[in-house]
């Protein structure tokens, strides 16, 4: 059965998610970044309200994945306090200034992650080799690549999604990146076992009351009074075809 996980940007998000039938939920910080590690709060909540794994993101910063020193030490004590917290799984990445994977810095990662899955996440599509990335994340021991094929989009990269999963002998190969509803039947027609999704919708703030001409938002096409949110019925209908696939499959 193909797995669906679902990035969730706070508690809230992974609760509809769960409840709409998600299998796994990646917990997020900063959507705007394209994901940053939750806060110690957000993370002590999703464990007490979330029954479904949860497999948070470790990430300090946006922007590219070669860390320095300070920002790696960070890293690893976010890994040690999700680790302490009894989360089942981890999602992480490192690459070095030559794109390839920080073999040094993952080592150390993979030590302090003990028992826990790790997720090596879409720095796998900034690595200037991905059949090399592979084969020495399958030596590392981690359980899964979140990537998009090298491609801006998974739909764009399904060709290396496709052959990344016949050629896996150790990972999952999670395709992520613009999979939704609308493309979802394709990612199954190949075989790929799991697929990560946002499944999200704007939706507006419940606040009355807005103050004119004062912004909280450096970006000049949103604002502070919408947010993404999971959408539930989304997630609920995804779930659905993948079901069906797995019955004609069968």
């Amino acid at each position: 059965m193909t797995k669906l996980e679902v990035c969730c940007y706070g508690v809230d998000c992974a609760i509809t998610a769960e409840q709409s039938g998600a299998d796994r939920i990646e917990l997020c910080a900063a959507p705007k970044e394209g994901g940053l590690t939750p806060s110690f709060g957000s993370l002590k909540v999703a464990r007490e309200l979330v029954s479904i794994p949860v497999h948070p993101i470790v990430r300090p910063r946006g922007g590219d994945f070669c860390y320095s020193a300070s920002e790696f030490s960070t890293m690893k004590s976010d890994v040690a306090a999700i680790r302490e917290l009894g989360f089942p799984g981890v999602v992480v990445g490192m690459l070095d200034e030559d794109a390839h994977i920080d073999l040094s810095k993952m080592r150390q990662i993979m030590a302090l992650c003990g028992d826990m899955a790790v997720t090596f996440h879409r720095a796998f599509d900034l690595c200037h080799s991905p059949k090399r990335a592979l084969q020495e994340l399958t030596t590392l021991g981690v359980a899964r690549i979140l990537t998009s094929g090298q491609q801006q989009s998974a739909e764009s990269g399904i060709a290396l999604l496709k052959e990344l999963t016949h050629s896996s002998e150790g990972p999952i190969i999670m395709a992520g990146a613009g999979v939704r509803l609308s493309n979802l039947q394709k990612f199954l027609d190949v075989g790929i076992a799991e697929l990560h999704s946002s499944a999200s919708r704007l939706v507006a703030s419940p606040m009355r009351y807005r103050k004119a001409g004062v912004s909280m938002c450096s970006d000049a096409d949103t604002d502070e009074f919408s947010r993404y949110c999971v959408d539930g019925d989304v997630v609920e209908a995804m779930k659905g075809i993948i079901n069906m696939n797995a019955v004609r499959v069968a």
